[in-house]
């Protein structure tokens, strides 16, 4: 953990406020007519997800925070939590399901993610953009039901997840989801 001056903070570092990681996604400089110039930073908790905006005078120190991104191989979940592999060391490292949150719905056995660390502790992960998995039940298309875009309900076969699809999609069928938004994104070729 260092110092570093505000006018170094760039989209993507990691800071430290109130003795808790936060990742800047927007930094933005103001300089008014009237006196000092200053950044407005917009802000996201690593351990709650929560998004703040700061504001800080030109010329501060901040302090960066001691955050690793790690490439790693989801094995399997058990009573402690899920299991990840690092894939340079092969380290293996147990993450609480608190710290998983919703993204278990789409964390598919042997699939690459990306675990962060503060202080040598996993306190997130990130999926894919994308991941394939099959349907496992979803209700027939209705046949006149021809409206644009009309979606339906469908249980993912892998995770139990349920997702809005097109009303094409059947049972069995693969398809992508995009894992930010939740959302179906296409049908994979067979």
């Amino acid at each position: 953990m260092g110092s570093m001056n505000i006018g170094d903070v760039n989209k993507g570092s990691k800071l430290i406020f109130d003795n808790a990681p936060w990742n800047v996604q927007e930094v933005n400089f103001v300089k008014p007519g009237k006196g000092n110039a200053f950044y407005k930073l917009r802000v996201q908790n690593l351990l709650t997800r929560n998004v703040l905006e700061k504001t800080l005078r030109g010329g501060e120190k901040c302090e960066s925070a001691d955050v690793n991104d790690t490439d790693m191989e989801f094995l399997y979940q058990d009573a402690n939590g899920y299991n990840f592999m690092d894939q340079t060391s092969f380290e293996q490292m147990s993450v609480s399901t608190e710290r998983i949150g919703d993204d278990k719905d789409f964390l598919l056995e042997n699939s690459q993610v990306v675990v962060t660390l503060w202080n040598g502790e996993p306190i997130a992960i990130r999926l894919p953009n994308t991941v394939e998995m099959e349907i496992d039940y979803t209700e027939p298309a209705v046949k006149g039901d021809t409206q644009s875009r009309v979606m339906k309900e469908a249980k993912l076969k892998a995770t139990g997840a349920t997702v809005k699809v097109p009303i094409f999609c059947a049972i069995g069928d693969r398809i992508k989801v995009n894992t930010q938004t939740r959302e179906y994104s296409g049908r994979v070729d067979k």
